[in-house]
């Protein structure tokens, strides 16, 4: 997926490549795609009810694959992205 503003300045937009679906953990595997670990476990580990949580084995696999994407609650900043509002995005399912 490629999601990139198109217009108000913004710094860059994000982009993941990676087949995300056709690698996805054993445990996490769902019909048609990948479920995350929360939907799949329910415990604070992978929900983050508490606000203290951290990276697991599984946002760790997602991030290797998808440096930008934010893939737990509290993500380091290389992972957060803003734009102005009204700004103008591209989005690209299939790069």
């Amino acid at each position: 997926m490629d999601f990139s503003p198109t217009s108000n300045g913004c710094i860059r937009g994000i982009k993941c490549t990676a087949d995300i679906n056709g690698q996805c953990p054993a445990q996490l595997k769902a019909p048609g795609g990948c479920n995350n670990p929360c939907t799949v476990f329910k415990t604070d580990q992978y929900c983050c009810n508490s606000g203290s949580c951290g990276p697991t084995n599984f946002s760790k696999f997602f991030k290797d694959r998808c440096p930008d994407a934010y893939s737990y609650p509290k993500d380091d900043q290389t992972s957060t992205f803003t734009c102005p509002g009204g700004t103008n995005y591209r989005v690209v399912f299939c790069p």
